[in-house]
């Protein structure tokens, strides 16, 4: 008998703990008689969402991938599927592609199990219906990634057992996978209470905040609008607020305290024997830098350009960017470390080591780890927080010309900019910065490339610019010779859609035609 390895199918929901909700693995779930509870159905959904949390989809290979593809990231590299994305030579065998996109459908699979499972518990809709929401959600969440990567995928919302079923399935056009997000985090919407114990819990706030951006992405700018100043105008019941300190998004210490994450991806530490751990921190690290037990690996590092052309006086540039460092030149444990400039980060003497400052949300503050390198770190990565809902809101605001609401919004992001705080330099130092005047608020008409550009700085490194570039269509100026990483000469309008996995094609012809240019 032919043995199949499908993506789509999952008879078991396989479910680790992530972040608040558990820490240990429970095991395989065997769906038939398994919920007869609110507490399975939530098992469930924690099983959904810890997918999210491997190494194969944010832990390393989709978030890199998303940095690679940015404007803002270029490869200190050699690995064939980095370079790939890198430099928009993208083949439909790329390794990341073949990691997370199976990740992602094993997300959605689990939700689907939830959700289906739900029908079997005999409670009231007003007892289950608010676990089962946030099956929904991470049903939505995932959909969202895939459709923006991919356009049309294999839509599937039920639990599927059959193996000849799975083989044969057909793409969702892009316009229906929208609409079933959309019917998802309306259900979400409605049943998702108003506050959680923890961020990495869906909250009505984040079903709100992700319509908000899916109605953005589908440039319906009064749906964007009204669903972003929905949760603006209740952030007092949302327990929703900018957190005064932008270091403070980074530093794993403190930011399950902070009001501003809205929906989390939550490490805690824990390496759990499939990879379900966190490497962002490695993978953008400074080679050679005493910090972290052996710094980083150098993979994703920014242009210089992202550097210099960033106002110095902006703190969020000081929180986002390590400029110096320090090594260990002779090896010897006895005689001081020694701090260097950016300009000679290369004193490490390992080939990928680059001259240029390196990313730092993510190497300073990350926390206890499990392994060196902050491998599995503390990390609450924000999915969306309450300073993009404010852009969300500046800028369908700017598209149905409402400057005054553009503007507001869009300053109240400068200004906490401009409190500066304390944080620390690359060479372990802790610093105040004062507050400035940069960046000063906007005055006149906002333009949309106003807001991007807030989006731009606001958001640096956290997954979001390469969603932004796509969008909006930018591609032609971010990847042309005044770009920040030079020209990108392989760049054309059919890299703004990833590749449908090569062998996920070979076991299904159905999901033929691959996306043009592939």
């Amino acid at each position: 008998m032919k043995s199949y390895k499908i993506l789509l199918l999952l008879i078991g929901v396989s479910v680790f703990g992530c972040s608040d909700l558990e820490e240990e693995p429970v095991g395989l779930l065997s769906p038939e008689g398994f919920f007869q509870t609110t507490g399975d159905i939530q098992t469930a959904v924690d099983g959904s969402l810890t997918h999210a949390i491997n190494e194969m989809f944010w832990g390393r290979k989709l978030s890199v991938a998303l940095m690679l593809r940015s404007d803002m990231v270029a490869l200190a590299s050699n690995e064939t599927r980095r370079v790939e994305m890198d430099e928009f030579t993208t083949l439909a065998s790329n390794g990341m592609i073949s990691e997370f996109w199976p990740k992602t459908y094993q997300g959605i699979a689990a939700a689907n199990q939830a959700i289906a499972g739900a029908e079997d518990v005999g409670v009231a809709d007003e007892i289950k219906n608010p676990v089962t929401a946030q099956a929904y959600f991470a049903r939505a969440f995932y959909y969202f990634h895939l459709v923006r990567l991919f356009g049309d995928v294999p839509y599937i919302d039920a639990p599927i057992t059959d193996v000849d079923a799975a083989t044969s399935m057909s793409r969702t056009p892009a316009s229906e996978v929208y609409a079933n997000i959309i019917s998802d985090l309306e259900f979400a919407k409605a049943w998702l209470p108003n506050t959680v114990t923890s961020r990495a819990i869906p909250s009505k706030a984040a079903a709100s905040s992700y319509l908000a951006l899916v109605y953005l992405t589908m440039e319906e700018w009064q749906l964007a609008y009204d669903e972003s100043t929905e949760v603006i105008n209740n952030a007092g019941t949302y327990n929703l607020a900018l957190e005064s300190n932008f270091q403070n998004l980074f530093d794993a210490s403190v930011i399950d305290a902070s009001l501003e994450p809205i929906f989390a991806l939550d490490y805690n530490n824990f390496e759990a024997d499939d990879n379900a751990y966190d490497q962002i921190a490695p993978m953008t690290g400074i080679r050679g830098d005493v910090r972290n037990s052996g710094g980083g690996w150098s993979i994703a590092v920014p242009s210089l350009e992202v550097y210099t052309t960033w106002d110095a006086g902006d703190y969020r540039r000081a929180v986002s960017l390590d400029d110096t460092a320090k090594f260990d030149d002779d090896n010897d444990p006895e005689t001081p470390d020694v701090e260097y400039p950016y300009t000679q980060f290369d004193v490490s003497a390992h080939e990928f080591a680059k001259n240029v400052p390196y990313i730092a949300k993510y190497t300073r503050f990350p926390e206890p780890f499990a392994r060196a390198n902050a491998r599995a770190t503390s990390h609450n990565y924000s999915m969306i927080r309450y300073a993009e809902v404010l852009l969300i809101a500046a800028e369908s605001a700017v598209e149905l010309g409402n400057n005054a609401s553009a503007l507001n919004y869009v300053n109240q992001v400068r200004a906490r900019a401009r409190m500066g705080g304390e944080t620390m330099t690359g060479a372990s130092v802790a610093v105040t910065v004062a507050p400035s005047t940069v960046p000063a608020d906007l005055t006149g008409t906002v333009t949309v490339a106003d807001v991007l550009e807030e989006r731009r700085l606001e958001l640096a490194f956290e997954g979001k610019r390469w969603y932004d570039i796509v969008r909006r269509q930018l591609g032609g100026v971010a990847f042309g010779t005044s770009g920040l990483e030079g020209a990108k000469s392989n760049f054309s309008s059919t890299d703004y859609l990833l590749p449908l996995p090569e062998d996920e094609l070979e076991r299904n012809p159905n999901l033929l035609p691959q996306n043009p240019g592939y």
